[in-house]
């Protein structure tokens, strides 16, 4: 292995002004930054090279970018009670429902058991990052729209089997949270929703929504199961943004 030893800080900055040339995402370049770092590091330690020509350079900013929430009307739109007798079209509804209900991440929601969620206080327990535990309160019409789903729909998918997780699939197994994405993506189409929808841009709406109608940044924040505040401030930008859009568009001399 000889030639690293010809590596300079030099070289490294020319790549990445090539890489800038290129227009590449500061996130991609940092990753790339990273990854180089430890290669060299390697290096050093394995006595190929006395010094790491990485550890003054400086990471690229990545800034931290918005998220991009469903308008109220764009929620009303996706969580249109189906008016079809299919069993998937209401577990899919009902999980889309949940999801902003809660705001809970999609590996939450797939991995949800049957016994988190709680009829008579109207709560779910969640099983977040880092194996946390938080609960969520949810609304009556939510705890309706999940008891219809138990009693009528879910055993349809169980085929005569036993399964401690509340959705599943076609084949009665957990749900996977590729499957989930697929079906956001699909009932976003049939609602007539012209942008790309995740599961994750409906965690985006919960919050946003919250705040926008005056819930306290703290509630929201163990809601959504942060565990730095830091990460949840970020909803308040968002609303700041569309208050400036707001007052561009409406003010004589916006």
């Amino acid at each position: 292995m000889k030639g690293f030893e010809l590596i300079t800080v030099g070289h490294v900055r020319s790549f990445f002004q090539y890489c800038h040339r290129e227009k590449l995402s500061s996130r991609t370049n940092a990753r790339r930054l990273a990854a180089l770092r430890s290669f060299f590091a390697f290096l050093v330690s394995d006595g190929i090279l006395n010094v790491n020509p990485l550890l003054n350079v400086d990471p690229p900013k990545v800034g931290n970018s918005l998220p991009k929430p469903l308008s109220l009307s764009e929620v009303d739109s996706l969580l249109v009670r189906p008016q079809e007798s299919a069993p998937y079209k209401f577990r899919n509804y009902t999980m889309l429902y949940l999801l902003y209900a809660t705001g809970m991440r999609a590996s939450e929601l797939v991995g949800l058991k049957v016994s988190g969620c709680s009829m008579t206080g109207c709560y779910v327990r969640i099983i977040g990052k880092g194996n946390k535990e938080r609960l969520v309160p949810f609304s009556e019409t939510t705890r309706d729209v999940i008891q219809e789903y138990l009693v009528r729909v879910r055993p349809a998918f169980l085929k005569k089997q036993s399964s401690v997780f509340m959705f599943l699939s076609n084949r009665g197994k957990e749900m996977t949270r590729t499957r989930f994405w697929q079906i956001a993506r699909d009932a976003a189409l049939m609602a007539g929703i012209k942008k790309p929808v995740s599961p994750h841009m409906l965690r985006h709406s919960f919050a946003t929504h919250l705040l926008v109608n005056g819930a306290d940044l703290r509630s929201v924040q163990m809601m959504l199961g942060h565990s730095d505040i830091s990460t949840t401030q970020v909803y308040t930008k968002v609303d700041s943004a569309r208050l400036k859009s707001i007052h561009e568009r409406f003010h004589p001399r916006g």
